[in-house]
Parts: C-alpha cells; structure tokens; sequence
C-alpha cells in the first residue's frame, strides 16, 4: 500500500517542484540579463529587460504547471477543467508580458528627449509613437482575448459558425464596428501625416486650446480655462480647423487700437518699441504699428508684436493693450475717441430772441 501512495504524492508535487524550478530559473535569468544591459549601454533593452518582471514570471509559472498538469491522477473531467485553466492563464500571463515588452520599447524612445530637447522634433515624435503604442497594445490585447476565448469549446464553436457566414457576420460586424474602426485609421492617418501634435496650439469649434493627449478613438484639447474639448480622431481629418503651432511654435500677435484723429503716430510707434524692450515676452523678431483704416469717428491702428508661442503671445498682447492705453491716458488724453457736438446759436431772428430770452431767464441757482 506504500508504493501508490508515495506515486500519489509524487504526482501532486510535481506541479510544486516545477513551479518552484521556473520561478528559480526566471530569477537568475533576469539577474543575468539585467547585468547585461544595463542603462548605460543598452538603454532599451535595459527598459524592457526591466518591463513585466511580474508577468513574465506568473507566464513561466503557468507553463510549467501546463506542462505537469497531465501527470497528476485526477478525473478526466476534472483534468480538463484544470488543464483549460491554466491554459487561459498562461495566455493571459503571456500577452500581459508581451504588452509590457513593447510598450517599454515605444516608452523608452518616447524618454530618449531629456526635458530641454522638447521641441518640434520631439512632438512630432511623440505623436507618433504615442499613436502607435496604443494600436500595438490594442492589438496585442486583442489576440491574447481571443486565444483565450478559444480555448472555451462553445466560444471555439461560435467561432467556427461565424467563419462560416463569413458574409453575413462581416456586414453586421462591419456596420456595428464603423466608428471604431474609422477612427483607428484616422488615428494611423494622424499618426503618419501629423496635421496635429501632443502639444500644439489649435483653435477647435471656436475654442482655443493646446493637444494634451492623443488616443485611438479621440483627442483630447486643454482649452486655456483649463477645461478639457474631446474630438474624436475623424474630426480632424473631416473638417477644418487651426493649428498655430503647424511648422513652428511662434506665431504674430495683433492689438487694435481705435484713437482720435490728432494722435501722433511716431509717439505711440516709439512707446511700442520701449514696451516690447521693457519685457521678455517679446521674442524681438516683429514689431510694427500701422494705420490700418479710417472710420468716421476714429482712426484705426494694429499693433502687430511676435511672441515665442500662442500662450506668451496672448499675455504679450494683454500686456501692450494696457501699456498704450495707460500712455494715452496720460500723455494726450485728448487723442482718446469721443462723440463731438457743436450747438452753434442763431444769428438773429425769433428763435435767436427767443433762446436768448430762456438763458436770461435762468437765475444763479439754476431755477427759471
């Protein structure tokens, strides 16, 4: 009677010794291979050597219980319950580490830029490997759902009936997943043409705003009150819109100023140029300050300053509006617009007689 007992028990610890064999394993080839890459010499692989530690050890972990699951004495129904258990796990454990893998390969050539490095070349590349990661784990999430699915008899056999009403199920598949599917490729579009960028300036439904975040059905646009405009991914390549920062992030800066006719222009061209030097909010490229109409009442000038982006152009422009108008205020009041109207006094006649009578009528204190 020993001797089935001893194989009974053997049996049940062989699941443990093998776990136990490839938690060991996966233990000295991480140390090894961490050893051998490191951040200084390979910064990539050193990243994904690090990237899904956890998942990669409950993979291995699944594997060699996969591998001894056959050898323990159970039922066959309750062997292939266990069996399919552990498969699901292992698939799973293995897409969770693959999906770690890569994205630590798009992450570590996102980081490449270190922080003073973050310009144009940086946002374009970001864009694109922001894109393109997300459609990578996307995808890898997809496969490792349906190896999983597979693995459930009735799934595989639903599976099998679609494939073969592969018509049918292609056009309901195809009118259901249209928007999904629509925005994928316009994020594949984006990603590839760029007409925007993680951190551009753009102006959307009458919003202005900066591209905070990029993802594969939508972007996401921090408007300058700090709310948050999300579009989907199509509305850029469908319908018009401005990117201010399109080639590079400076941009041109106009203040309209509505004065009277006898302001003297070279005095308030010289008080531009002595606040466009007084602050760094100007980047010195363009400056100018033109007579641009000529209304009825008022003459009217633009003020035209640059600034490095659409945010310090904004604060440059604040800044020059209240500048020209404090100088006005104080140096020619009398150029600010205002409405003019001469009560010119009859000669002679019955009305002159008449309107000089009513002022000789009005004593000191106002009252007839």
């Amino acid at each position: 009677m020993e001797f089935p007992i001893s194989s009974t028990v053997a049996a049940f610890l062989a699941p443990v010794v093998a776990v136990a064999i490839a938690i060991a394993l996966h233990e000295v080839a991480w140390r090894v291979l961490q050893r051998l890459f490191r951040p200084t010499n390979a910064p990539v692989l050193s990243r994904v050597v690090r990237a899904g530690r956890t998942a990669t050890r409950f993979a291995l972990v699944f594997a060699a219980l996969l591998a001894s699951v056959p050898a323990l004495p159970l039922p066959a129904t309750a062997m292939e319950m266990l069996a399919r258990a552990v498969g699901i796990g292992f698939i799973g454990a293995l897409g969770w580490a693959v999906a770690g893998k890569v994205g630590a390969v798009f992450d570590a050539y996102l980081d490449r830029s270190g922080p003073n490095e973050r310009g144009f070349e940086w946002r374009r590349r970001r864009t694109k490997l922001t894109v393109f990661r997300r459609l990578a784990l996307l995808t890898v999430l997809g496969i490792t759902a349906g190896f999983m699915l597979m693995t459930v008899p009735l799934v595989r056999t639903i599976g099998i009936s679609l494939f073969a009403s592969a018509g049918v199920a292609g056009i309901v598949l195809g009118i259901a997943a249209r928007p999904t599917i629509a925005n994928l490729i316009a994020g594949i579009q984006i990603a590839l043409t760029q007409p925007i960028r993680i951190g551009d300036s753009v102006v959307v439904e009458g919003e202005w705003g900066n591209v905070d975040e990029i993802t594969s059905t939508y972007v996401v646009v921090r408007i300058w009150d700090d709310r948050r405009l999300i579009v989907p991914l199509g509305y850029f390549l469908e319908k018009p819109f401005q990117n201010w920062t399109r080639d590079a992030p400076n941009i041109l800066g106009s203040v309209m100023l509505y004065v009277d006719y006898s302001v003297p222009i070279p005095a308030l061209r010289d008080q531009l140029r002595k606040v466009l030097d007084s602050t760094s909010l100007w980047d010195k490229r363009v400056w100018n300050l033109q007579v641009t109409d000529l209304k009825e009442h008022t003459m009217e000038l633009r003020a035209l300053v640059s600034a490095p982006d659409a945010g310090t152009a904004w604060d440059l422009r604040c800044l020059v509006r209240e500048e020209m108008i404090r100088f006005l205020t104080e140096q020619y009041p009398g150029s600010l617009p205002r409405e003019r109207l001469d009560l010119a006094r009859p000669a002679s006649g019955a009305a002159g007689e008449r309107l000089a009578s009513m002022e000789s009528g009005v004593g000191a204190n106002g009252q007839t």
